[in-house]
């Protein structure tokens, strides 16, 4: 039985939040995107039966994963549907544009607290 103040729930999605970039997590992300371009380019222009919307989706999924939601993403993610566009190394500019921005707001945060006392005025 629950009794007096309220209760609050914190919910976050995963990664709407920006991840700390990392090395690896910098490398796969370019891995990601470099598949999916070279992929799609094999497949020529027309692709083969929604193969390239599978791997639209699959490459969304794994950046969005990796280097955390970035408004980006989308316009890349619906640019890929037209039909010669996806011939262009889309994911791969995307990736490094996100990657850029992404290094300067790290760049510009303030650092973390140490382990010591925090004293908040």
């Amino acid at each position: 039985m629950h009794t007096g103040g309220v209760r609050t729930l914190n919910f976050t999605l995963p990664r709407f939040d920006a991840p700390l970039l990392t090395r690896p997590r910098i490398w796969s992300s370019y891995a990601v995107a470099v598949a999916a371009d070279v992929l799609q380019l094999a497949l020529g222009p027309f692709g083969w039966a929604f193969a390239d919307e599978g791997i639209d989706v699959v490459a969304a999924a794994t950046t969005w994963y990796l280097l955390g939601f970035h408004p980006l993403l989308l316009p890349t993610f619906v640019v890929e549907f037209l039909p010669v566009a996806d011939l262009l190394p889309t994911w791969t500019g995307c990736v490094a544009l996100v990657v850029t921005l992404r290094k300067r707001e790290q760049a510009a945060a303030p650092p973390p607290p140490s382990n010591g006392p925090i004293i908040d005025v």
